[in-house]
């Protein structure tokens, strides 16, 4: 029986008390009303009926420690009879032997010291009060069979919670690793490209491939890394692309001071410059640049990345809005932060643009799986 199946001693001790208070007052008015030959003082009467009630308080703790130990639906109902049914009436017994001591104690004259233990006095006694200390023992047995449930109602609420958070976590990884390969394919395709055209290019290509793996391997325990980390991981990515597009790719990332320990979910920016990088600078000849800016709104980062192209045409930005692709990238923010990120695109004068809106974090990263 753990402590959150007990009732606390104090706790007993106060509704002993409020029940013998309540009943001296009550026993006190009946007897005036009676006008009985006999009239207890108010004295007499409220120590019979605190020890009326203290005695169930005091057997409080056996009782439910015993119903605890053998709950419903653990142990089967006739051995719950064969359990509970002689406690019950031991219980019955010794709560008359109480009160008789009691009024021996306080009433010398009302009960000879012989009489107190008389077998027959006593059961007569306790088959008087029989129903209702029955009762007052299916009470306790009641309580802590409610204390027991409830207590196992939290266990499970508290391993569902853990086993969601544990879900959330696995299914954070399987969406972060699936970034990895892609980016990773597209580079290897356009390094195959360069080396039966430039191997120069195609030599430094490799060499930032390694570097950029070596940054992603750092981070790959962590779902959130500072915005600091993630520039340096897409700058490094951005010189990949800019050696397979030459002159044709012009970048500008300006962050906000303030913003550069702001946590952010890892290789959230990588996948958002890709796709514009794929939609608004490789179908033209012309040079193209990809514009990066992130500052601090109130209580939100907000990170803006544009690129020199075309635009979408006006469904095709109301799908992006309403969630028809980057699926991976929503998924990641929606399970880190839910209800509290803005996702949104746009075509604008010079091109397109993709804006994050983020809670602003300052904290250590989110290590899942370290060891």
């Amino acid at each position: 029986m753990t402590s959150r199946e007990r009732i606390p001693p104090s706790i007993l001790f106060v509704v002993a008390t409020a029940f013998g208070v309540s009943s001296t007052i009550q026993a006190y008015w009946l007897q005036r009303l009676a006008n009985d030959a006999v009239q207890h003082t108010a004295l007499v009467l409220l120590v019979m009926n605190l020890a009326y009630w203290y005695v169930p308080a005091l057997a409080a703790p056996l009782i439910m420690a015993l119903a605890s130990r053998y709950r419903w639906g653990s142990v089967p109902w006739y051995r719950q009879v064969l359990i509970h049914l002689p406690f019950a009436l031991a219980f019955a017994l010794l709560h008359s032997l109480a009160m008789r001591l009691t009024r021996a104690a306080i009433m010398p004259a009302w009960m000879l010291p012989s009489a107190v233990f008389d077998t027959r006095a006593i059961l007569k006694e306790t088959l008087v009060q029989l129903d209702w200390l029955l009762m007052t023992y299916l009470l306790l047995v009641g309580i802590a069979h409610a204390l027991a449930y409830r207590r196992e109602s939290e266990r499970r609420a508290l391993s569902g919670a853990q086993l969601e958070t544990r879900l959330v976590e696995a299914q954070l990884q399987a969406l972060q690793r699936q970034l990895h390969p892609h980016f990773l394919f597209n580079t290897l395709n356009t390094i195959s490209g360069l080396m039966r055209s430039n191997l120069a290019a195609a030599d430094l290509m490799i060499e930032q491939l390694g570097n950029l793996l070596r940054m992603t391997l750092d981070t790959s325990s962590a779902q959130q890394v500072t915005l600091q980390e993630e520039l340096d991981v897409l700058q490094t990515y951005l010189g990949i692309e800019q050696t397979r597009f030459g002159g044709r790719l012009a970048v500008d990332i300006e962050a906000e001071p303030e913003v550069l320990d702001a946590m952010v979910p890892n290789l959230l920016l990588q996948p958002l410059v890709e796709n514009a990088i794929r939609h608004g600078i490789a179908p033209h000849a012309r040079p193209g640049s990809i514009t990066l800016r992130a500052g601090r709104q109130g209580d939100q980062l907000v990170i803006r990345i544009r690129d020199s192209g075309d635009g979408l045409p006006p469904y095709r930005v109301v799908a992006l809005n309403q969630g028809v692709g980057l699926s991976n990238t929503r998924a990641r923010l929606e399970r880190l932060y839910p209800s509290a990120f803005h996702f949104t695109f746009a075509n604008v004068d010079d091109g397109f643009c993709v804006t994050v809106s983020l809670p602003f974090q300052i904290e250590e990263p989110v290590r899942v799986g370290a060891a």
